[in-house]
């Protein structure tokens, strides 16, 4: 830009304090119109090529670029000679409106609602509905592969939901409402939460809560020469002994709660307490996508004030899980 132009541009700038509330507004619209005629720009790395073919898994190099589709770029294998693109095989495929994904990812963070979603995205609340669960569908699956340290471990139960869902067995509840029971009866989704003292958080949920269905989940994750603590329940007792891990019982109710100084699991009780706090504001989750909405908040529990809409967009894309896979 030569000296003349930037002055001019300069002047420009110092007048922008004379425009009205609605010509700032306007200024606003257009400038936010001009940024969304390129949406591949604005995907960032997801838009660049695939870390490997997506139909034959063959390595980066193999993938030869082969034009364009839908404004993306397009790629041949040289291995199975298939094209692909960069969201190929991942859940942000054939979405349309990619210009807003950057705000639905903003609003994924804020935590607001499907109808304030869609008012931010200008988008109707059926497609915030099917974004929202095409965003967290890698979430879901994104826990640590193992948990070492003093690992803490406890259960927490959701109320079983049908929510969305035309034909019931029962009478419908209002905005969540609630069971006829309490703590593990029928109509209770058990989910084991555990935690380990870094942070890291791996939550699942259980058909029953068993010996069987626990020691299916800890024992892969939970390090052998780790401390295990959990409340008095035997069957945290039975994983202990049958996979020779240390294991220290806090009895809640003789009114202990740590155990030598170090020993105790306030640390996964207050993230359940959070996780359910957060969770209220839906009124209710379905069952059915009770796993999104794990995977949800251990998202924003891991990344904390990090959490950026690129960095959502990456982890909706696989990316991001990617990425660290080939860094450990």
């Amino acid at each position: 830009m030569g000296i003349m132009h930037r002055q001019v541009f300069l002047n420009y700038l110092k007048r922008l304090v004379l425009l009205s509330g609605p010509q700032r507004e306007a200024l606003h619209q257009a400038l936010s119109k001009t940024e969304r005629e390129d949406p591949v720009g604005r995907l960032g790395d997801i838009a660049t090529r695939p870390e490997s073919c997506p139909h034959c898994h063959a390595e980066a190099g193999s993938l030869r670029p082969w034009g364009q589709s839908h404004g993306l770029p397009r790629y041949r294998c040289h291995c199975c000679h298939r094209t692909c693109n960069p969201l190929t095989g991942t859940a942000l495929a054939h979405l349309r409106r990619r210009e807003w994904w950057l705000d639905y990812s903003q609003a994924l963070i804020d935590g607001v609602s499907l109808r304030a979603a869609a008012r931010r995205c200008n988008i109707d609340k059926n497609t915030a509905f099917l974004w929202r669960h095409r965003f967290l569908k890698q979430a879901a699956s994104h826990r640590p592969a193992h948990e070492s340290g003093i690992v803490e471990a406890d259960e927490t139960f959701f109320l079983e939901s049908f929510k969305g869902q035309r034909n019931l067995s029962r009478p419908a509840r209002q905005r969540g409402g609630v069971g006829k029971t309490r703590g593990t009866g029928p109509d209770q989704i058990a989910v084991l939460v555990v935690r380990d003292r870094t942070g890291q958080t791996a939550d699942f949920r259980l058909e029953k809560l068993d010996a069987p269905h626990v020691i299916a989940v800890l024992r892969p994750l939970v390090d052998p020469d780790a401390v295990l603590c959990t409340d008095g329940a035997s069957l945290y007792k039975t994983f202990a002994r049958q996979s020779g891990i240390t294991h220290r019982a806090i009895n809640v109710q003789q009114g202990r709660r740590v155990i030598e100084g170090a020993f105790h699991i306030q640390n996964v009780n207050a993230y359940d307490s959070r996780l359910k706090t957060w969770i209220r504001r839906f009124h209710g989750v379905a069952t059915k996508y009770l796993d999104n909405y794990l995977g949800w908040r251990r998202l924003l529990e891991r990344e904390r004030d990090h959490l950026t809409p690129a960095l959502c967009l990456r982890e909706a894309s696989g990316r991001y899980l990617m990425q660290q896979l080939t860094q450990t």
